[in-house]
């Protein structure tokens, strides 16, 4: 008897878990995060040290047959530190951008109702709004005229407790930041973000 009623219990769970992943969801939420940025320079013409910035916004998750497509817009705030081997005055910047963020994620959620882990990945499309260096007080042409966009990749992990969202995030830069023909600069980051789900 008690052998079928756990059995019994186990494929009720389990009926449950596959339903509630088949049915259509949404969600819509805002959401803070610390990042660390660090710039990547091809022919070693600078080094760059990580230095704490921010991300604000909002995200939306819709999920069907036990995936979710994650679109997200924040404001974003990147700093860097950086080293210049070949500088005219000087060697060291502080660096800030300021930027609008669009990450357009695809991921999978594991757990059953207000508990959950999530993984994700996808495409971050950046729009650069303006930066504290003007391009004649750079110490390094390479990191003159700024583009206007650029593009990364994510990869994170995640945790819904309730309505609490917590995610860890790495992104890797697909393009050059600059126009400059000297060096390819690309931006990585790391993230801590933590979000709450409206409704």
């Amino acid at each position: 008897m008690k052998r079928l009623f756990l059995t019994l219990s186990l494929f009720t769970a389990l009926c449950a878990t596959s339903q509630a992943q088949i049915l259509p969801s949404f969600e819509f939420g805002v959401k803070g995060a610390l990042n660390f940025t660090k710039l990547k320079s091809e022919g070693n013409y600078l080094s760059s040290h990580n230095r704490a910035g921010y991300q604000a916004g909002a995200y939306a998750r819709v999920g069907v047959l036990g995936f979710h497509l994650q679109p997200e817009v924040y404001v974003t705030g990147k700093n860097l530190e950086v080293d210049f081997e070949n500088a005219t005055t000087g060697n060291t910047e502080n660096i800030k951008f300021t930027a609008v963020d669009v990450p357009v994620l695809i991921g999978k959620r594991f757990g059953l109702g207000p508990l959950g882990v999530r993984v994700n990945t996808g495409p971050v499309f950046t729009f650069n709004l303006k930066k504290n260096n003007n391009d004649e007080s750079l110490n390094f042409d390479g990191l003159r005229n700024i583009k206007k966009n650029n593009t990364a990749w994510a990869f994170g992990l995640g945790a819904d407790v309730s309505r609490l969202r917590v995610d860890v995030r790495y992104e890797l830069g697909m393009s050059t930041i600059t126009k400059s023909d000297i060096s390819a600069q690309k931006l990585n980051l790391w993230s801590v973000g933590v979000g709450y789900r409206i409704f």
